[in-house]
């Protein structure tokens, strides 16, 4: 872990992640979370505030990164439901199968190496019946919008903690074998465009 991943990269990544608009998205998606929910990619617990007390009984929070963990410590001391870290990769969900009542998937998708197995650790722990619910920014449906994120992708991964503009998110969550129950998308205002295409809904 460099100086910049660990000290750096988590207040850039913070600050990205904390928009206005990037919040109001947050805002659509995480007070749905009921029962025993896993957020993949807690970060510096950005969504802590967003859970509807009444509907958690608990909430496991993966993340690997030593110093998104460090930055999320007053959030998750103040949390008003049980909280329990994970600090293992999207790849490997250390819980049972069919554990989890929700997934919660925020601005996550687009960082995991290894998408693919990630994915299918997390149909393998949701619960049947259970939702995933995401929102995520990825490819734009706009070809100059992803000429340029292809263009830029490369140089993005290595400041954004390998980030990518480009990815399919519902394409990604359908390989892995979810399927997508409602969608909406929207590029995000004020954000760079090649950043700026968010899809949110859920999917089981």
């Amino acid at each position: 872990m460099s100086f910049y991943d660990d000290n750096v990269l988590p207040h850039v990544i913070n600050l990205a992640c904390g928009s206005k608009p990037i919040l109001r998205q947050r805002e659509k998606i995480v007070p749905q979370a009921q029962g025993r929910i896993l957020e993949i990619g807690m970060g510096s617990g950005i969504n802590i505030p967003y859970y509807d007390v009444n509907k958690v009984e608990k909430v496991w929070g993966l993340e690997p990164s030593t110093g998104m963990r460090k930055k999320a410590k007053n959030r998750v001391d103040a949390a008003p439901f049980d909280l329990e870290w994970l600090d293992l990769p999207g790849e490997e969900i250390p819980l049972d199968n069919h554990s989890v009542d929700t997934i919660v998937l925020t601005y996550t998708l687009c960082t995991i190496p290894d998408w693919r197995a990630a994915v299918k650790q997390m149909r393998r722990v949701l619960k049947p019946g259970g939702k995933l619910l995401f929102s995520e920014h990825g490819k734009a449906p706009d070809v100059a919008v992803q000429a340029w994120q292809n263009r830029v992708n490369p140089m993005w991964m290595k400041l954004a903690g390998g980030c990518h503009l480009n990815r399919d998110i519902p394409e990604l969550l359908k390989v892995g074998g979810f399927n997508i129950k409602e969608l909406d998308t929207l590029y995000v205002p004020k954000t760079p465009k090649i950043a700026a295409f968010t899809f949110w809904g859920y999917a089981d």
